[in-house]
């Protein structure tokens, strides 16, 4: 006859078993989701947890999706760079991409057709690696007082065409609400603070929520 003590670690292990083979957090089960970006992502000159990647984590754990959140964003982050650092993140699946990249060509004047080939490479390649992919675009504009007119409304137009050509989704404008308010910026009044990462979070989660819970549950 089993002991007391026998029968319980008996039940606790089944119990134990049954949690694993049924966990929402089961490994197999974990999407990915790849930032691409420059400072405005990497959070410059804040802990890595205040940057909006961080709290888009957040978000969809709170909202019951398995995802994680790789933040590859660099600070000073060009669309050449990105080129050169992709192929290091196309060797895992990525199941949800979020490209911000492209204001910091503008500030050094480079051509817009330039950025945009760029970007479209980021693009091409990681669909390439990830078939199923689901591409999420971060719009950005150039301040009047950085570049003449043609120049900042043709790169304003770049990340709708890039969306529409790649059936992407788009945030209109990472920096809505945020770019121009100095209580959401650092002094520099170009970085946003934590508090102006929170809107960024907000400003992205608007379009990542629906995709996400499509992938979580396709």
């Amino acid at each position: 006859m089993k002991s007391p003590l026998i029968l319980v670690c008996l039940a606790v292990s089944t119990l134990f078993a049954q949690f694993a083979s049924t966990s929402p957090l089961n490994a197999a089960e974990m999407k990915r989701i790849l930032v691409l970006g420059d400072s405005l992502s990497g959070g410059f000159g804040l802990k890595p947890s205040e940057a909006y990647p961080a709290l888009l984590a957040n978000k969809l754990r709170a909202a019951g999706l398995n995802f994680q959140v790789t933040n590859a964003s660099q600070t000073g982050g060009t669309s050449d760079g990105g080129l050169e650092r992709l192929p290091g993140h196309l060797k895992r699946k990525i199941d949800i991409f979020i490209l911000e990249l492209g204001i910091n060509d503008a500030f050094r004047g480079v051509p817009v057709d330039r950025i945009q080939n760029n970007l479209q490479q980021i693009i091409d390649k990681v669909k390439a690696r990830n078939p199923n992919v689901r591409v999420v675009i971060a719009g950005m504009a150039v301040p009047k007082a950085f570049g003449a007119d043609d120049y900042v409304s043709t790169f304003g137009k770049i990340f709708a065409e890039l969306a529409t050509r790649n059936g992407a989704v788009l945030v209109p404008y990472l920096l809505e609400g945020v770019a121009g308010d100095s209580s959401l910026n650092l002094p520099d009044s170009i970085h946003p603070n934590a508090a102006g990462q929170r809107v960024l979070a907000e400003n992205v989660w608007r379009v990542l929520e629906p995709i996400a819970r499509e992938v979580a549950h396709g």
